[in-house]
């Protein structure tokens, strides 16, 4: 039950981390490259680009955090990983209804849908690198 937990939280804090990471890198680039197009943070919102751009590196982010919570997980590897994305996708939801003014329906729909497929994938990608007979044991 605590690695259960453990391997949740893991890959809760992973997909945090890579998210706001790679945006606190990805954001200023794209307006220093788009001045024009991309004078402020507002803009980024509102940039169909640049909501791709949100949308790739969320669904990695994702990804990379049900790999881990699979990784540690002792068993039920995918499951865990899905776990991870409902709660992820919850999470979603809280945050982006109390800053709805902040965030368009689109940002919440994409938010939420995405969460437990690309945690799902990070599952799957996990438990198919375990060699079968250890996934036996």
């Amino acid at each position: 039950m605590f690695r259960s937990l453990l391997a949740i939280l893991a890959g809760l804090a992973t997909l945090t981390v890579a998210s706001f990471a790679i945006e606190a890198l990805t954001d200023p680039l794209l307006m220093h490259l788009f001045p024009r197009t991309l004078p402020d943070a507002a803009a980024l919102s509102h940039s169909l680009p640049a909501n791709l751009v949100m949308f790739a590196y969320t669904f990695a982010a994702i990804v990379l955090g049900g790999y881990v919570t699979a990784w540690i997980a002792t068993s039920a590897k995918v499951h865990h990983a899905v776990v991870m994305g409902v709660i992820e996708a919850v999470f979603t939801v809280w945050l982006l209804s109390t800053r709805f003014h902040q965030a368009p329906l689109l940002a919440l729909t994409k938010g939420v849908i995405v969460c437990i497929p690309s945690a799902w994938l990070g599952g799957v990608l996990r438990a198919r690198r375990v060699p079968r007979i250890a996934q036996t044991a």
